[in-house]
């Protein structure tokens, strides 16, 4: 007798069953019907020629913009509602088809762009000589080879800390995003973030195209450079950086200065320094010179002035002493002259004087014979009386 399963039991039956054939199942086919509900939930559904399939997910777990007419490739597991639907529970979604990748790549690009994610005020500079590089790269990859080889010539004593993520397939989104983040989270900071992968095909490069590798390199508190893919190749994630750098290559061009050119430019800026400093000095020195001259003249006028005067001293000395040396000769004579003439003198040179009632007696005949008359002589005199 056949087993009786109720309807619950017998969904359930067939859930385990489909989850031990095809755990997880890998569908490609092209959108349709494309939809989200109360802004969490996906609903489309992938077709092929002959066939339609229904898919459910999470917006959370859509990585990807979608739109009706895109070639995709869904991994996920089949499951039957409760309702007796059959759906296909989507974990993740892959793009199929350079068609399916640029027109994702378009949707996102102009989506973070009108949300100013790529504006030019938000770019910073780097640091001019950063000490500390957080690189996130695989380790074993041809660009990190040539990043560090460039690094080398260019600049030394750089601390390089790696983040040795996968560049490329499913688990490169979530890595690449990890390491930014780890990086800023650190106690430690590095100066810059560099995020680096060589070249490829728009699928090899799709993590460095998606929302979430976009907004963290955007919302790194640490400047950012990224170098994805060749010259020609530009992702969402170059957009996003604070600096794009066409290649791996180039962003070791960009990060640090070439020494040689640092120790030229610093040869020139001391030659220029030294230039100007002796030039400062020359025009101090004719400055001081200006002043000294003037300072010279200055002093030199009062003592010129005062030189003349001395010698015009000296010269009226030297007249005045002439003067006096003749107005003494000249009064030596007077005097000698009036010692020949003083009475004194020829008193005592045997001479005397007479006098009588205080008259000069200069004869004899002048003489009364009434009184006596008086003889002056130099050291004496006598008195007389005429007979």
């Amino acid at each position: 007798m056949n087993q009786v399963l109720t309807v619950s039991q017998f969904l359930d039956a067939l859930n385990e069953t489909m989850g031990f054939a095809f755990p997880e199942v890998t569908i490609q086919g092209e959108v349709s019907s494309f939809k989200v509900n109360q802004g969490k939930w996906v609903f489309f559904d992938v077709k092929d020629q002959d066939a339609t399939l229904g898919c459910f997910m999470t917006l959370y777990q859509l990585k990807t913009p979608l739109e009706d007419g895109m070639q995709v490739r869904v991994i996920g597991t089949p499951k039957l509602t409760k309702w007796g639907k059959f759906s296909f529970t989507v974990k993740r979604v892959e793009l199929a088809g350079e068609g399916a990748l640029k027109r994702a790549f378009l949707l996102l690009q102009k989506k973070l762009s009108e949300e100013g994610l790529f504006a030019a005020e938000r770019k910073r500079p780097l640091p001019q000589y950063p000490k500390t590089i957080g690189l996130v790269a695989s380790g074993q990859s041809a660009a990190y080879a040539d990043f560090i080889k460039i690094l080398g010539q260019r600049w030394g004593g750089l601390t390089i800390q790696l983040a040795d993520v996968q560049v490329q397939g499913a688990a490169a989104l979530d890595q690449v995003v990890g390491a930014i983040r780890q990086f800023n989270e650190a106690a430690e900071p590095v100066d810059v973030i560099v995020v680096i992968r060589g070249g490829g095909s728009l699928e090899d490069l799709q993590a460095f195209n998606t929302e979430d590798v976009a907004r963290a390199v955007a919302g790194s508190r640490i400047p950012t450079i990224v170098g994805v893919g060749h010259e020609v190749d530009v992702s969402l994630a170059d957009m996003a950086a604070d600096v794009r750098a066409a290649t791996p290559t180039d962003a070791a061009r960009i990060v640090v200065p070439d020494r040689l050119a640092v120790m030229g430019e610093l040869d020139s800026r001391t030659a220029r320094m030294e230039q100007h400093i002796r030039q400062s000095l020359l025009r101090r020195e004719q400055l001081l010179l200006g002043h000294v001259t003037r300072m010279e003249r200055f002093v030199r006028q009062p003592i010129e002035r005062l030189a003349r005067a001395a010698i015009n001293l000296r010269r009226d000395l030297g007249t005045i002493e002439r003067t006096l040396q003749l107005r003494e000769q000249k009064l030596e004579g007077l005097v000698r002259n009036l010692k020949n003439v003083d009475p004194k003198a020829v008193l005592a040179r045997g001479y005397s004087l007479v006098r009588q009632n205080d008259k000069l007696i200069k004869s004899a005949k002048d003489l009364s014979s009434e009184s006596t008359f008086m003889i002056q002589f130099a050291n004496d005199t006598a008195i007389a009386r005429k007979e």
